[in-house]
């Protein structure tokens, strides 16, 4: 039998990329990296969320005012609704910081990846069985765990990027969006003072990551209407994938560490 070809070394290359893109060991590309794909996963299960309860899990400013409107009117169920939204996007975040920190004290390659495999394997659960939640009890469970799905997201890639990177929400993205367009825009005309500069990879960033929301919006939306919840199982796969390597690099023991 012959033997499989070896992979080209830009192949091996991109697939260590791929190996280390939730490790410990950070930097500009891999967080943009690692941002663009949590956004896509934001967009797909903010925007399936909405159309099967009318509720966007991960927009905490909306949730908010709705809680405040909602007991002005005195309808106390959308009040329940959202006060279950924000307090499990709350405990998401509680959890992240719970299991990070766990993880760091121990030196763990997965101090970042657990948390992410945490995420993944939810979404995987929630992806298989959502479909066949009834009654009464559906929208809390899908607003439940999606609360908290976005919760520990949110935490995490606040954690790797210093919290200078969101990608549940853009509003913040956005807002510096414009900022970096107007200082480009800006023409100084006084000498002797130093010019206004957009901050180009600042401004490249949240477009892509923006970008990145918008498409898993789309794909959430069409692909609910098409097959239902399924449609959230490709984003857990691909967070599985990326987040396992540090996982197994700690199963394998301190040598592994070591190596990873």
């Amino acid at each position: 039998m012959s033997q499989a070809a070896p992979a080209p070394d830009g192949v091996r290359r991109q697939l260590r990329r791929l190996a280390t893109i939730a490790g410990p060991h950070r930097s500009p590309r891999r967080n943009r990296h690692l941002a663009s794909v949590l956004a896509l996963n934001a967009g797909v299960l903010n925007s399936a969320g909405c159309i099967a309860v009318a509720t966007y899990t991960s927009h905490m400013t909306g949730l908010t005012a709705s809680v405040a409107d909602h007991l002005v009117t005195g309808d106390r169920q959308l009040v329940f609704i959202g006060l279950t939204a924000i307090g499990m996007f709350v405990l998401g975040a509680m959890a992240c910081a719970v299991l990070f920190n766990w993880a760091r004290r121990r030196e763990l390659q997965s101090r970042f990846a657990g948390v992410i495999v945490l995420e993944a394997l939810l979404i995987l659960v929630f992806g298989l069985l959502a479909s066949s939640l009834q009654g009464s009890t559906r929208d809390w469970v899908i607003i439940g765990v999606l609360g908290f799905t976005m919760g520990l997201q949110n935490a995490i890639i606040t954690k790797i990027s210093g919290a200078q990177i969101r990608t549940t929400h853009v509003t913040g993205m956005i807002t510096d969006i414009g900022i970096e367009l107007g200082k480009a825009l800006y023409r100084s005309r006084r000498p002797g003072i130093p010019p206004v500069r957009a901050h180009r990879e600042r401004l490249g960033l949240h477009t892509l990551l923006v970008a990145m929301f918008f498409i898993g919006g789309v794909i959430g939306a069409a692909g609910y209407l098409l097959i239902g919840f399924p449609v959230v199982l490709p984003a857990a796969a691909l967070l599985l994938t990326l987040a396992m390597p540090p996982l197994v690099a700690d199963l394998r023991g301190p040598r592994s560490r070591e190596q990873a």
